[in-house]
């Protein structure tokens, strides 16, 4: 009998994911060339994260949960192993819940640090979901990594998110030597928002002479400005799978806690003065993307400016949330740089118009470009057949860059 309840119940939901499907059949689809990575597992991927944000908004418009924690639980991932040539503590660094891997061999010498700052959009992500990347990172480049427990949207507002990564940064290299580091080899690593986060932290610290300053920063396919969503790789990659140009502001606006009937206004540029256009067209403009990025790319039609939706999104222009948008004073005082950039990604060009404007400002700038890589393929990492070659190589690609410090 209860096999036969089991069978019942398993017919049931089998039929409403299909009804489902039937439903939202266009929200299923997506462009994924054949020349990005295991283009059949990403397309599996795509239909199960699409599946997941489809019965995550239902649930929630039925008051049964919150749509950002049913998928907060469910991108967590499983919990890693724990592994053998690491400590693993969980502190509070000035109330910022962190968990810090260290080496167990010991050092004859003070080791290297690295602060981590997950991605997620600044809604999703946490330390557990990026332990295998952390531990990995830690054993590879045998230092001492502090991963960051940030407070999340929307139960916190923006800017708590990259007020958390300063505060536990300072903290850190405050308080390196207890950890048997040495302050004056610290880097910082963020990818996706993480990347975002990272870059303001190191530019609002360009200036402070009280702390030891940090050595390098690792940027993986960072979030970098939200003037212009327009750019070459936003129309080639418009559609792609999991990330596409309008899931992209979707989220930004969800983080900032706006109405997303402004996405189309915001994709469009009418949030954006002419004024400011014509001051950033020094930085964000597709005349400073190389030509082989821009096959194929047609700029688009002038768009009317909406002030309203202007003044409801002004936190867009902050440097701290649009760091593409710092002072050349700033850009000029940054640290050495490792940027990931991914071919398939809407954001590929904020990370070449960064690497521009650090070069321009005579920063020293390791760029690798991932010609088969994706928006959030990093989070892929450690899961073995489950995983992508490109995860892979980036990490690889960014222990190099770390064990040069």
């Amino acid at each position: 009998m209860e096999f036969l309840y089991a069978l019942i119940a398993g017919i049931i939901v089998a039929s409403l994911l299909l009804v489902l499907i039937v439903i939202y059949h266009d929200s299923f689809k997506a462009e994924i060339p054949p020349e990005v990575d295991q283009p059949s597992k990403l397309h599996l991927y795509h239909c199960c994260y699409t599946l997941m944000q489809i019965l995550a908004e239902i649930l929630e418009n039925l008051g049964i949960i919150k749509e950002h924690i049913l998928i907060r639980l469910i991108t967590d991932g499983l919990p890693a192993c724990r592994d053998s040539k690491l400590f693993t503590k969980d502190l509070l660094f000035a109330e910022v819940p962190v968990r810090v891997y260290l080496p167990r061999v010991p050092s004859a010498s003070k080791r290297r640090g690295i602060i981590f700052i997950h991605g997620g959009c600044g809604i999703f992500g946490s330390i557990r979901g990026y332990e295998r990347i952390c531990q990995y990172i830690a054993r590879k480049s045998d230092s001492v990594l502090v991963s960051l427990g940030y407070r999340l949207s929307p139960e916190h507002k923006y800017p708590a998110q990259t007020l958390d990564c300063l505060t536990a940064t300072v903290h850190f290299l405050k308080t390196a030597e207890n950890y048997g580091v040495d302050p004056e080899r610290i880097i910082i690593y963020g990818d996706s928002a993480g990347g975002t986060f990272a870059t303001s932290v190191c530019q609002e610290l360009v200036n402070r002479r009280d702390i030891p300053k940090i050595c390098a920063q690792v940027l993986i396919y960072p979030f970098l400005q939200s003037l212009n969503f327009n750019l070459p790789s936003h129309q080639k990659n418009a559609s792609f799978a999991l990330f596409s140009r309008e899931r992209a502001v979707h989220f930004i606006l969800k983080y900032l806690q706006k109405d997303c009937s402004m996405k189309e206004a915001v994709l469009a540029g009418s949030h954006v003065p002419q004024s400011m256009n014509l001051k950033y067209k020094k930085w964000i403009s597709p005349d400073f993307i190389p030509d082989v990025f821009k096959l194929g790319y047609k700029p688009p039609p002038p768009a009317p400016f909406l002030p309203q939706v202007h003044k409801e999104t002004k936190e867009m222009f902050h440097t701290r949330f649009s760091p593409l948008l710092a002072e050349d004073a700033v850009v000029g005082g940054l640290p050495d740089t490792c940027l990931i950039t991914c071919e398939h990604d809407v954001l590929r060009d904020d990370g070449l118009l960064y690497k521009k404007r650090l070069e321009d400002n005579n920063v020293r700038v390791t760029w690798h470009h991932m010609d088969k890589g994706f928006h959030g393929v990093l989070g892929f990492f450690g899961y073995g057949i489950f995983s992508f070659s490109t995860a892979s190589k980036i990490v690889d690609q960014t222990v190099n860059f770390i064990e040069s410090y």
